[in-house]
């Protein structure tokens, strides 16, 4: 799920080692409180951020995790991880997906009205109309949603953007600059 969200082919994305170069850390805002590494994975990879996966070995396990407390509870927080930075990085993607669960039935909804109106009148099949309707509508939100939400998206990445700048701006050492010696001349 990481490497669709991502767009990236890390295969180890819960490991938590990881080195930054000082360029990609201030362009990684990290928001989730559970845990940074799905997350900055994730984001790396819609930023198009160069990501290199070095194998490492580690200790063998001598006590049960105490970040979670059970598998069931891991896959279920991290799945909501994916899904809100996904939702954060590909609104629309995302918003478009529901939009087509909720129109595509009711498109087809109004054909098996409009079949049954064609072969026997349509009567007694007014209440797919409705449901059509009503799918319809709801698609019609999803749509201005994920318009509303890509626009949302792009001024965020515009603002990280800045924020990156600055940050990048303020860390870098100013140049010093020697004064010239003049030498008298009499």
């Amino acid at each position: 799920m990481v490497r669709l969200a991502s767009k990236t082919d890390i295969p180890d994305a819960p490991s938590g080692f990881r080195a930054y170069s000082r360029d990609a850390a201030a362009r990684l805002c990290v928001i989730n409180t559970y845990t940074y590494t799905i997350e900055t994975i994730i984001q790396a990879g819609r930023k198009h951020i160069p990501m290199v996966s070095v194998p490492v070995r580690v200790n063998r396990v001598t006590r049960p995790s105490r970040l979670f407390k059970s598998m069931r509870e891991y896959l279920a927080r991290t799945g909501r991880t994916i899904l809100r930075v996904f939702v954060i990085y590909a609104p629309l993607n995302f918003f478009m997906s529901l939009c087509a669960l909720f129109a595509l039935p009711g498109l087809a909804g109004i054909g098996r009205f409009l079949y049954f109106y064609a072969t026997d009148g349509g009567a007694g099949h007014i209440q797919s109309l409705v449901l059509s309707g009503m799918l319809l509508a709801m698609a019609t939100m999803m749509f201005a949603v994920g318009i509303l939400a890509d626009l949302i998206a792009t001024n965020r990445s515009l603002l990280e953007d800045i924020r990156a700048r600055e940050l990048l701006r303020s860390t870098r050492k100013p140049a010093t600059v020697e004064p010239i010696k003049r030498s008298k001349v009499a």
